[in-house]
């Protein structure tokens, strides 16, 4: 080998160690940068993490069901209790309130949305009322008893997100994509009005998504309900898809400060599979009604086919046994 191919092959081997020597420690930054995020996240959940006073597991359980193993429900409670509002988590009404059932073997989600004026029985007060108001008189525990005796069906977890949470990880995405079906006029979070959209399909920040989620001036309740499952999947599709483990970091700050659920660190990564493998398959549910006037106030009366079809689409989902005769209490929605 003569001394000019000797000293190319030098600077070519030396060219290649450095090349491994920087993949490796890219890599190695990765890895720690992995570790952190994963750290970071449980302290997120640690934080949020709020288990309930007397309850293990749903009353209409056995036991306690295990993520991956069984299928489950998870409510989904959006408050405002910002401190323009200053009203605090345990007083607040639910905003929005979601059920969502995850079924293991074909790895699919239902996804019902309750509208915020549903007349229903409120287990923990005795009597109905506008299903909002589960919330503010009875607080998490009451709106859970609610949704169960609704659709009949066990809820095995709940998450409870104020409006900070949801600006702050639309915008920790990069904001999200969402059809909007009419010129919008908005509050922001600040009571402001200082949201103002125009019709079609676009990119939102939180700020816009919030006034999407919430507004109802021009249309109706479903249609507000529709608007934000729409929102839930566009969010679960932009995590599912997202390539940057930058962005996790944010949006874990945003759950720690504004989140509260009694899922566990070690069920919520067992949920990630979920996302893990692309994004699942999201059907939504309509709970159907009118508008009423009673003499307590404006209510939104459902329909019991309605209710009584989405109990039955959700008892299946949940692979739970045949429901027994729900006429007795049949009469507690009419």
């Amino acid at each position: 080998m003569t001394k000019q191919k000797k000293r190319r092959s030098t600077r070519l081997t030396t060219i290649v160690k450095a090349l491994l020597i920087i993949a490796t420690i890219a890599l190695l930054c990765v890895a720690i940068y992995a570790v952190y995020l994963t750290k970071q996240a449980e302290v997120a959940v640690t934080q949020a993490h709020e288990k309930l006073d007397g309850r293990e597991n749903s009353s209409k359980r056995d036991g306690k069901v295990e993520p991956l193993k069984d299928n489950l429900s998870i409510l989904l409670i959006g408050v405002d209790d910002s401190e323009v509002r200053q009203q605090g988590a345990d007083n607040s009404r639910s905003d929005a309130l979601m059920l969502a059932t995850l079924n293991n073997k074909t790895k699919t989600v239902k996804l019902v949305s309750i509208p915020r004026d549903a007349y229903v029985h409120i287990p923990a007060i005795g009597y109905s009322d506008k299903i909002t108001h589960s919330h503010s008189k009875a607080g998490t525990l009451g709106t859970i008893e609610t949704v169960e005796e609704l659709f009949d069906v066990p809820v095995d977890y709940y998450v409870r997100m104020n409006f900070n949470a949801f600006i702050d990880v639309v915008d920790a995405l990069d904001g999200v994509e969402a059809n909007v079906p009419y010129e919008l006029l908005e509050k922001d979070e600040f009571d402001r009005t200082a949201v103002h959209l125009m019709p079609g399909k676009q990119k939102l920040n939180g700020s816009e998504a919030l006034a999407f989620a919430r507004t109802r001036k021009q249309d109706t309740d479903v249609d507000r309900g529709k608007r934000q499952q729409e929102l839930v999947q566009a969010i679960a599709k932009k995590a599912a898809s997202m390539g940057s483990l930058l962005k996790y970091d944010d949006v874990l700050r945003a759950v720690g400060d504004n989140m509260k659920t009694d899922l566990t660190f070690s069920e919520i990564k067992s949920l990630l599979y979920y996302l893990s493998k692309g994004m699942p398959q999201i059907d939504t549910l309509v709970l159907e009604g009118e508008d009423v006037n009673l003499p307590e106030g404006y209510y939104y009366q459902v329909d019991e086919t309605s209710r009584e079809m989405i109990s039955e689409k959700l008892h299946k989902h949940l692979g739970l046994p045949p429901k027994e005769d729900l006429e007795p209490e049949a009469s507690l929605y009419e």
